[in-house]
């Protein structure tokens, strides 16, 4: 390798690797893919729930922190929406910001 490519690859692999890393507000790209993943799949756990209408529950997952929101029916419905987001591997905490219509 000539002296020109070392100095090159010395320059970039490391602002490379910190291009993947998370911090306290971004996730890195594994952490985004995972984040993904559990979002499909609480929300493919709300549409087969018969008790949930997952069309009016939105879903935010940050490096395994879950939130919900949106507005459901009644309380079980609330509560339903919180027991299928905790069951999901990966997740480590459901915050539940649903809201109940009147």
């Amino acid at each position: 390798m000539s002296a020109r490519n070392q100095f090159l690859a010395m320059l970039f692999i490391p602002l490379l690797l910190t291009a993947c890393a998370s911090t306290a507000k971004e996730e890195s790209t594994g952490e985004f893919l995972d984040s993904s993943l559990i979002t499909t799949k609480i929300k493919a756990k709300l549409i087969d729930d018969a008790v949930t209408s997952a069309f009016n529950i939105k879903v935010n997952t940050f490096k395994g922190f879950v939130q919900l929101s949106g507005f459901v029916n009644t309380d079980q419905e609330k509560t339903r929406a919180t027991e299928l987001a905790s069951a999901v591997e990966g997740v480590k905490e459901v915050h539940n910001d649903l809201i109940i219509k009147n």
